[in-house]
């Protein structure tokens, strides 16, 4: 007689007790982990990021001025 105790889980063999190996689901897990982390991260400092990709954006576009002009004066 079975105790109430046992499950029926606890009898089946190992491959059909555990459908996705410990190492896949820790994998799957520590990847969903990081993903959320990026995005929260970008969402937390993106009044950062917008502020570092304009000034980018100035910079890059100071540079090519300053080569047309370059060219300029050198024509």
């Amino acid at each position: 007689m079975k105790s109430s105790l046992d499950s029926d889980v606890s009898h089946l063999p190992q491959a059909e007790n555990e459908r996705i190996p410990r190492w896949l689901r820790l994998g799957i897990v520590a990847g969903a982990s990081a993903l959320a982390g990026g995005v929260a991260a970008a969402w937390w400092y993106r009044k950062t990021l917008i502020k570092l990709r304009q000034a980018e954006n100035r910079t890059s576009n100071a540079e090519s001025r300053n080569l047309e002009d370059d060219a300029a004066d050198e024509g």
